[in-house]
């Protein structure tokens, strides 16, 4: 089973979509900012990031550069899942790595059809 990572500092968030995706067969991980992010991408990496980008200690953009710049962690897939809907906040989240953006709020099959496209 694939196993998903969602980072986002909002609980309620992190419920919903581990909902959805558990529906949708996938294992679910949690962290609430980028730092736990980091801690448990390296004990257990998982087969996608899902990202909020705005989050306490370290956000979402500072989390897909370091995913996206470490050897080890570079081939993970990350979705940027924020309200930060201006063009300016899509290029720049496509700029630090991100394989797609979706923004809140969002239709909740957007979101399992772009994990099934970045999976294998």
């Amino acid at each position: 089973m694939q196993t998903i990572l969602i980072v986002d500092d909002s609980s309620t968030v992190r419920q919903m979509v581990s909902e959805q995706l558990r529906t949708g067969g996938f294992e679910v991980m949690e962290a609430v900012d980028g730092e736990e992010a980091m801690e448990k991408i390296q004990a257990h990496p998982p087969d996608l990031v899902i990202t909020d980008i705005v989050m306490p200690r370290k956000n979402g953009y500072d989390l897909t550069r370091w995913l996206k710049g470490s050897p080890n962690t570079k081939h993970i897939p990350v979705i940027m899942c924020t309200s930060k809907s201006e063009e300016f906040d899509v290029y720049w989240g496509m700029k630090q790595g991100a394989d797609a953006y979706i923004t809140k709020p969002y239709h909740p099959p957007d979101l399992i059809n772009a994990v099934k496209k970045l999976l294998p």
